[in-house]
């Protein structure tokens, strides 16, 4: 049992937990869900140990071992599978004594104990948790180093699974998963044999993969009975309950203190005055039910145009000549579709977005789009393009230049954004708000597509549900990439799967996705339990080597062509610093005005300069991870 005893703490001042008392079951699944700055990441660091309350407690039962997700993904020229299995401390210590150990009584005892933790299973083990999050079996022989930060952290994630612990504490971990690792995850925690305290902001998950929930309100912790959706209903009864209680009451104090009002100075009614004002001050107010209203999303529908959109007539496409990433495309888009792109991160579906985003030309095969076709493209890595030192007042005012400053103050307002906020520097804002700021400028002209690359990353369960509405609403083509399964079941109707080096059609639908991921799984686990002899698995090994390195070397070009664009970036900066510097030298502008313009000049221009070289960096970038991405998957 996981205890929370009157616990108390504040971060700068702000109260978080404030006398928090839960007792939490041993070998439940646990979703902790809250508002986003609510504290529950917080609360998983007190657990760990890594802060310290203000007031209060945790405990749980001597020799419990607690693990957590590592912050930092991991590096290094060790294999994946070797890296997941180092996870095991133990059985590692165990293997590494046997090596050494000379007396007959403790290599016996090592023996009885790799025997009782399962050692001899453990590569078949982790090579299944790998398998589920994604890498084959050539990949799972690459060495971490090989990987993108993304990848790199589903090998943390497979690293702290395998180990085992008995309260698993996991932070947004769907966040670094595409739908296909997703939906393993779900199937493998809803297994899990010990405790699980899962931060997640996904409904499913929620739903099929807990059977309790943790709810941080209002600086206090509630447990709950069920998935997410019974926690809501619960909870909305509660709220409705509080509510009528809180209007009955007032009734009361208005009726008791009219009484008092009119009889206290009377002497035959004083005595009844009296007595009712007194219980009227003994009477404890009902708490108003407050709940921060999740302001809309709304995205301008476009204006009509005839179907279809795009046509695509035997397209291949791809980063390196003569070697497509998919091929043989036949698809039409029309305006009132509703898609959602299936698929293992890898397989293609950022490279089909920037196909029909025209980031990325055919290079065979005929795409033919409609004249003034206008398309939106929102994804993950844009946050980071977005410049930090601006406000989303100067990010709306840059694509309304004809605008007054009232109609883009009000233009933010419908997004959300109050004074404050709308003059808040970007990289202030918290991770929902800059997704919430994107989305609205991607969509503020009203395009006819709108392709959604993992849109709900930075958003709460509550502002995920706007963004549905909003979507339902929009009257433009959506196009999906996302491992929220609940905003695919609620949004898209058609399902196209992207694999095999081609996009097709799905005739299924997300059930019958998932019972065919499980199934693909369930089928590599048993591969993985058949023993090989030594010989052939190291043949395998030099096999998977020899090939990972040869498509390697077909993408080094763009790894240069990405470092040397961060190279001039670099460059620019320190320019950049150099002028300020200068600009910044006491009695500049009054000694010698016409160098001091000079130099402020060459600033400007080195912005501009600047901001070319970060996006030619960011989509240099960009290529060659895709590339690599879709060579390692």
């Amino acid at each position: 049992m996981l205890h929370f005893n009157a616990l108390t703490y504040r971060i700068e001042g702000r109260l978080l937990l404030d006398n928090a008392t839960v007792a939490l079951p041993e070998g439940h699944k646990i979703g902790l869900v809250g508002r986003n700055g609510s504290g529950k990441t917080t609360l998983l660091r007190l657990i760990m140990g890594e802060i310290a309350p203000d007031a209060g407690s945790i405990s749980f039962p001597k020799g419990r071992r607690i693990g957590s997700l590592a912050q930092e993904a991991p590096s290094g020229p060790t294999s994946l599978i070797d890296q997941v299995l180092e996870a095991d401390l133990e059985r590692h210590a165990l293997l590494a004594e046997s090596e050494t150990a000379d007396d007959p009584t403790r290599i016996a005892d090592i023996q009885n104990r790799l025997v009782d933790i399962d050692a001899h299973t453990a590569p078949a083990r982790a090579a299944t948790i790998l398998s589920g999050l994604g890498f084959d079996e050539a990949a799972q022989q690459q060495s971490v180093s090989d990987f993108s930060g993304g990848w790199r952290m589903r090998i943390a994630l497979a690293a702290i699974l395998f180990s085992r612990p008995d309260i698993l504490l996991l932070d947004e971990p769907t966040n670094y998963l595409d739908l296909e690792g997703t939906l393993w995850l779900e199937n493998y925690l809803r297994t899990y044999p010990y405790t699980v305290l899962l931060v997640s902001h996904d409904r499913d998950l929620l739903n099929k993969a807990v059977d309790r929930i943790l709810h941080l309100d209002d600086n206090k912790l509630t447990l709950y009975t069920g998935g997410y959706d019974t926690f809501e209903k619960t909870r909305r009864m509660q709220l409705d309950q509080q509510l009528a209680l809180k209007s009955k009451q007032d009734d009361e104090r208005r009726h008791m203190q009219a009484f008092v009002d009119r009889f206290r100075y009377k002497a035959s009614k004083a005595r009844q005055a009296q007595s009712r004002l007194k219980a009227l001050e003994k009477m404890r107010p009902i708490a108003a039910v407050i709940e921060n209203q999740m302001r809309p999303f709304h995205f301008p529908n476009p204006t009509h145009m005839p179907p279809p959109l795009i046509r695509l007539e035997n397209v291949s496409v791809g980063y390196v000549p003569h070697q497509p990433i998919l091929q043989e495309i036949n698809l039409r888009i029309d305006m009132e579709d509703r898609i959602a792109l299936l698929g293992a991160n890898g397989n293609g579906k950022s490279t089909f977005a920037k196909l029909i985003s025209k980031r990325l030309e055919p290079t065979s095969g005929r795409l033919l789009r409609s004249k003034k076709l206008d398309i939106a493209y929102f994804a993950q890595h844009q946050l980071d393009e977005m410049m930090p030192e601006e406000t989303p007042f100067t990010h709306v005012q840059d694509l309304m230049p004809d605008a007054t400053q009232s109609q883009v103050r009000a233009k933010l307002g419908s997004f959300g954004f109050d004074y404050d906020r709308a003059n808040t520097k970007v990289k202030n804002l918290s991770g929902g708000e800059k997704a919430r700021l994107l989305l609205h400028l991607c969509t503020l002209n009203g395009p006819h597509i709108l392709i959604l690359d993992e849109p709900t990353n930075h958003l709460d369960v509550d502002s995920r549900e706007a963004l549905i509405h909003a979507i339902n609403d929009y009257t433009g083509c959506v196009i999906l990439i996302s491992h929220d399964r609940h905003l695919l079941e609620t949004c898209a109707d058609r399902l196209w799967k992207v694999g095999d080096g081609t996009v097709r059609p799905y005739d299924g639908d997300l059930d019958n996705y998932r019972d065919e991921l499980l199934a693909a799984v369930r089928a590599g686990r048993s591969k993985a339990n058949r023993s090989a002899g030594p010989s052939a698995r190291k043949g395998e090994r030099q096999k998977a080597r020899k090939e990972a390195a040869a498509k390697r070397a077909s993408i080094t070009h763009m790894k240069n062509q990405a470092a040397a664009a961060e190279k001039k970036l670099q460059n620019l900066v320190h320019t950049l610093s150099a002028l300020d510097e200068s600009l910044s030298e006491t009695g500049l502008f009054e000694r010698d005005p016409a160098k001091a313009a000079d130099i402020g000049r060459k600033r400007a221009a080195t912005l501009s300069e600047i901001e070319k070289a970060e996006e030619r960096w960011l989509e240099a970038h960009a290529t060659y991870e895709e590339a690599r991405a879709a060579i390692a998957g």
